[in-house]
């Protein structure tokens, strides 16, 4: 588990930001399509949820930023951040599925990478790398053909 800016760990952070996430999310339905026999071509199970960021209350100017640039494989032309289930044979199981990756992918994006601290290589990994370049340098002597200057 992860721990986030406010200290709460990442599954707790997503449990808290379902209920806020979930006011803000316009659900669309349509037939799933694929098996199913009769059921999917009568019943609307499959769900979209459709997150506009730029109008989101939840998130502040500087969160909309870095969702927008993190997410924008995801986010449409007019700004809203699409995602579809169609896993559940429910609606109501697609939906709270549609809710759970809304507030995962939020929750992720959301999450600050550590910076990379440069180190440099110890006198023991260079000593290491060169013996091993000499060994590799020696198979390959090895197998160049013998000229009649050599004998």
């Amino acid at each position: 588990m992860q721990r986030s800016a406010t200290g709460l760990t990442s599954l707790n952070f997503v449990i808290l930001m379902m209920v806020d996430v979930l006011k803000e999310i316009v659900f669309k339905t349509a037939r799933s399509g694929g098996k199913g026999g009769q059921n999917v071509n009568k019943v609307e199970t499959m769900v979209e949820g459709w997150f506009h960021v730029a109008s989101s209350d939840i998130l502040n100017d500087e969160q909309k930023m870095i969702i927008l640039e993190k997410l924008a494989n995801k986010i449409t032309d007019s700004g809203y951040l699409l995602v579809k289930s169609r896993i559940e044979r429910s609606q109501l199981g697609n939906k709270e599925q549609v809710i759970e990756k809304i507030a995962l992918l939020i929750n992720n994006a959301l999450i600050r990478k550590k910076k990379r601290k440069p180190t440099r290589p110890t006198k023991a990994s260079k000593a290491k790398r060169i013996k091993i370049k000499k060994e590799k340098g020696l198979i390959k002597q090895g197998r160049k053909k013998i000229s009649d200057y050599d004998v």
